[in-house]
């Protein structure tokens, strides 16, 4: 179980609430292009919290030489894998030949791959993996999935995110990309079918823990193939609270284990934007606002009595001055129910 990278979403500060409701599951960053972390600020876009492992640092790039570089500077920071971004279809990432477009470009793929494990190979080789749609545009045979992953595996890649839609490279939003094309599950499948040694992962209207059960039952898609994990983006996102139940139900662990309070979240990451706040108060460029951790915390009590008051007093611009402990005491004085 996985939680997808999503661009403005999947910051630390995010990635370290997700921690809270899952010590398993693994995090993504958001895609981080070779050109920023080249000849940009690197402490900015690879500084992480230890609590975050396993994470996985996604790269948006297609230059062999680059990827390498930015490969290495994340064993070096200590990232647990680097993913190659073959899904985003938006019109910025086609203008820096990466992303959705690098499918029609298999050979590429796998030469950066290669670079990549290259790059990151000894003692400590890095996983490198990539993330991909079924297709894009108008093409829409299996052969052209099949074709693109047996040319990246056979440059050493051992681990495919698909996400089962087609990547429309114009007419289409990025949101609209990720809601119009039709899922086809069953192209993952037959991908399982066809490269049983490689660990595919499914991407893709998983809305929640009950159509991810489905999909990780032995034998129980269609085909009688069994997947390897399942990657959850909005879902994980907006309704948060599906994951506390992820330790117990995809990773064996006794459910008395998993979190039971979201109250006691809820502090645990007050407490956190407290630190951050302190940690960079005064400084010129990175000072952190409690506003900016706990936007990622609103979803908490998706689904329960007083949720969107809840909701409203944490966004209340009035009581951006006031300390984050304040403010959570506020929500729950005026809320009781949600705090229950």
């Amino acid at each position: 179980m996985c939680v997808a990278p999503m661009l403005d979403w999947t910051d630390r500060h995010c990635r370290y609430f997700h921690r809270l409701l899952s010590r398993h599951a693994r995090l993504y960053t958001e895609m981080v292009t070779t050109g920023a972390l080249l000849h940009g600020d690197v402490d900015r876009h690879l500084r992480f919290n230890e609590e975050e492992h396993p994470l996985a640092l996604q790269l948006g790039g297609s230059e062999p030489d680059d990827l390498a570089q930015c490969a290495r500077l994340a064993l070096q920071w200590g990232y647990d894998e680097v993913n190659l971004n073959c899904g985003c279809p938006s019109e910025r990432v086609q203008r820096g030949a990466f992303g959705a477009c690098l499918m029609s470009e298999a050979g590429l793929v796998a030469e950066g791959v290669k670079a990549m494990l290259d790059a990151t190979s000894g003692d400590a080789r890095m996983p490198i993996t990539v993330k991909h749609r079924i297709g894009i545009d108008q093409i829409e045979h299996y052969d052209f999935v099949r074709d693109f992953v047996g040319t990246v595996a056979e440059a050493g890649c051992q681990v495919f995110i698909v996400h089962a839609r087609n990547a429309w490279l114009k007419g289409l939003s990025p949101k609209e990309n990720r809601e119009i094309p039709p899922l086809r599950y069953e192209f993952v499948h037959q991908l399982k079918r066809d490269f049983p040694a490689l660990t595919i992962v499914l991407n893709g209207g998983l809305a929640d823990n009950a159509s991810c059960l489905a999909q990780l039952q032995p034998g129980a898609v269609l085909d009688g193939v069994t997947l390897d994990g399942m990657m959850v983006g909005r879902a994980a996102y907006h309704t948060p609270w599906m994951m506390a139940e992820w330790d117990h139900l995809f990773f064996g662990e006794d459910a008395a284990t998993s979190p039971q309070d979201r109250q006691a979240v809820e502090a645990a990451m007050v407490a956190y934007a407290q630190r951050e706040i302190e940690r960079t108060a005064g400084q010129a460029h990175g000072e952190v606002r409690w506003s900016a951790v706990i936007r990622h915390v609103l979803g908490l009590y998706n689904g329960l009595p007083g949720a969107r008051r809840w909701r409203q007093v944490w966004s209340d611009h009035t009581l951006k001055g006031l300390p984050p402990a304040e403010v959570m005491a506020l929500a729950h004085q005026r809320v009781a129910p949600a705090a229950s």
